[in-house]
């Protein structure tokens, strides 16, 4: 079974119609978003909708994050809202520390126990949008309850100055892949912008570069996007053919006991295999 998401679709927390149809977008999660898209003056009641929001979505088997506001005094507001209602994770934006995600985790623990939730039943997402982010992505994939990191390319192209391309995010995208998937995590992210929603062929170009970089899925801004995140991690019609055609080839290697095969003039060996078997579990449906 597939253990990770592919799309995860940002919706406004305040966005009445929005929030309706979110569980038809056929987005692997959702993220109900405090941050940029709810103006300041509308976050408190964009707070309240979080529990029923997440619960609706939840009860339609929709897993749900919320993306909380970088400010202490805003996400500590945040947490209380989010946590302990139907929210399986929380994404942290502009994170550059460690020991920032370590304080959150630790104010996260104490809401769950007077929620009376198991520990650890909230998890996080850091989300890596500058250069001192991207410095400390390896000792934020190793922090407690970190199930992922999520890479802004758009938000660290700013902090560049440089266009939101492959050929200018390609290196941190990549990092960001590498730090995550070294600990089992998922990498969640493109090296482009995703705000030309409109250009969907552009859109799909940059999410073939994101897979090739490693990464295991990404942040939609818009539901035209979804369905293109969800193709372009999941395995094509042909890597699916060849995949079963090594399985075949294997289990007859196996009561052989040769060790190795060859197929299309190619050596198959339990390397080759276990890509075989990754790539159809990318097939399979999500836990």
């Amino acid at each position: 079974m597939r253990n990770g998401w592919r799309s995860l679709l940002f919706v406004p927390a305040d966005a009445t119609r929005l929030l309706a149809k979110a569980h038809q977008r056929d987005a692997d999660a959702v993220i109900l978003d405090l941050e940029d898209g709810v103006a300041p003056t509308a976050k408190p009641d964009a707070r309240l909708r979080i529990a029923e929001e997440s619960s609706r979505l939840a009860g339609k088997g929709v897993p749900v994050v919320v993306r909380v506001n970088a400010s202490w005094l805003d996400l500590i507001e945040d947490l209380r809202a989010a946590v302990g209602s139907s929210v399986r994770a929380i994404m942290l934006p502009k994170v550059e520390d460690a020991g920032q995600v370590r304080a959150v985790a630790a104010l996260i623990g104490e809401l769950e126990l007077r929620a009376g939730l198991p520990q650890g039943a909230t998890c996080l997402l850091p989300l890596i949008e500058t250069p001192a982010g991207l410095a400390e992505v390896g000792a934020l994939a190793a922090t407690p309850r970190v199930i992922g990191l999520a890479f802004g390319g758009e938000d660290f192209s700013r902090a560049l100055t440089v266009p939101p391309a492959p050929a200018t995010l390609g290196l941190p995208c990549q990092s960001v892949a590498l730090a995550a998937r070294a600990r089992g995590l998922m990498a969640l992210g493109l090296p482009g912008s995703l705000a030309d929603f409109q250009n969907l062929e552009a859109y799909a170009a940059i999410v073939t570069a994101g897979r090739a970089l490693g990464m295991t899925g990404a942040l939609c801004i818009h539901p035209a996007q979804v369905p293109i995140v969800n193709a372009g991690f999941g395995p094509t019609p042909e890597e699916i053919i060849w995949a079963r055609r090594v399985l075949d080839l294997w289990a007859d290697v196996e009561r052989t006991g040769s060790g190795v095969g060859s197929l299309e003039g190619r050596m198959i060996d339990k390397p080759v295999v276990d890509r075989a078997r990754a790539i159809l579990a990318l097939n399979a449906p999500m836990e």
